[in-house]
């Protein structure tokens, strides 16, 4: 009898394991997802890996899905846009020229364009043709046009980190992955942060990066995944791989935009008159101000 209920038992044990899942630990009658394994980094091997991608990506030429949306549950509204197709061109002279189509018929939506200085709008439903400084505040009343070209420069041009800058590393942890973030301090009479950047520890590939402003305002919030070699990647190394899944937040802008980068060539020459951007014949010209848009002759 006790043979029996040997045997029983280790058949009972036998179906309970080939019933289970893989990545998954049975405990009980709870099924607990396991975490990925976390990989070990020093901070110098976390600035380098940092450092080689912001040193490297020198050009962008992409095709990508935008998907804007303009408040937030803060302001109490929130606004929904359609998804646009775009044509993205970047280079690391702080240039950058984003032409926006309606899906199916293929008009443009928007052409926007920024040299570091100033940015370039051109809307042509509205007719209108907008030009302002690149370092001017928030104008609007509508969040969507607030929108700026250099948002997404800074979100996909990084700045390379100095030797002669202050970081720390620490860890952090959620239940869903765990991190390792550097912290960019800005010097002066005050210490302050300037950046955040969050390493998932299972590839330690760059996930999150936070910017600060002065007395640490929040300026942007962007979130990377999905990383995939370029399309015309020559090399396997983590400087020719791109994040296909990007997420802009500017809380002060009131707005967020998500792209899905469905090609990228990393590196190509981009002729420089691709990123000029000229007043369209008829469009309205629009000058934006620090404090309120005035319309000139």
């Amino acid at each position: 009898m006790q043979r029996v209920k040997t045997c029983l038992l280790l058949v009972t044990l036998a179906a309970i394991s080939c019933g289970c899942h893989p990545g998954k630990v049975v405990t009980g009658h709870t099924v607990v997802a396991q975490k990925p394994v976390a990989k070990e980094a020093t901070r110098e091997e976390l600035l380098e890996a940092y450092n080689l991608i912001a040193r490297n990506t020198k050009t962008l030429n992409a095709a990508v899905v935008l998907k804007p949306t303009a408040g937030s549950k803060y302001s109490g509204v929130i606004d929904e846009y359609h998804e646009v197709k775009a044509f993205l061109l970047a280079s690391r002279a702080a240039e950058i020229r984003v032409i926006g189509q309606a899906p199916v018929i293929g008009t443009t939506v928007f052409d926007m364009a920024s040299d570091g200085e100033t940015f370039r709008v051109s809307i042509p439903s509205k007719k209108k043709f907008l030009v302002g400084q690149v370092a001017g505040e928030r104008i609007s009343s509508k969040p969507i046009e607030n929108l700026r070209p250099q948002h997404l420069l800074d979100a996909l041009l990084w700045p390379e980190i100095r030797k002669e800058e202050s970081v720390t590393l620490r860890e952090y942890n959620d239940e869903n992955a765990r991190y390792y973030i550097l912290t960019v301090l800005r010097g002066g009479y005050q210490v302050e942060v300037l950046r955040e950047i969050w390493f998932d520890r299972s590839a330690l590939q760059v996930s999150r990066m936070l910017t600060y402003g002065p007395r640490g305002v929040l300026l942007s919030d962007v979130r990377l995944g999905d990383w995939q070699p370029s399309d015309a990647a020559t090399s396997s190394t983590a400087a020719a791989w791109f994040p296909r899944a990007i997420r802009i937040e500017r809380p002060h802008d009131d707005y967020k935009l998500d792209l899905r980068v469905t090609k990228v060539i990393m590196n190509e020459e981009i002729p420089a008159e691709r990123f000029k951007l000229e007043q369209p014949a008829g469009a309205e010209l629009v000058a934006v101000g620090k404090a309120q848009e005035s319309k000139q002759p």
